[in-house]
């Protein structure tokens, strides 16, 4: 049985910040090198301007603060 994806915001903000700073930094080190490893930077980065990461839908994470009163 295939598990459903639900794209439900599941990264937050302090998590948002620390990836989207790790992907910009592999990104430009792998560029500055001339690797094509460069291009794993981009991963972080979408999941961080997203705020998607499918890996924590699997393992049922969720870093986001939501306000229950609405």
């Amino acid at each position: 049985m295939l598990m459903e994806f639900k794209f439900e915001k599941n990264v937050g903000s302090l998590d948002r910040f620390f990836r989207f700073s790790v992907g910009l930094m592999i990104l430009i080190g792998g560029t500055l090198a001339g690797s094509w490893l460069a291009l794993f930077g981009l991963v972080p980065i979408f999941t961080a301007t997203t705020r998607f990461c499918p890996m924590y839908t699997f393992f049922g994470i969720n870093t986001c603060i939501f306000d229950k009163s609405k």
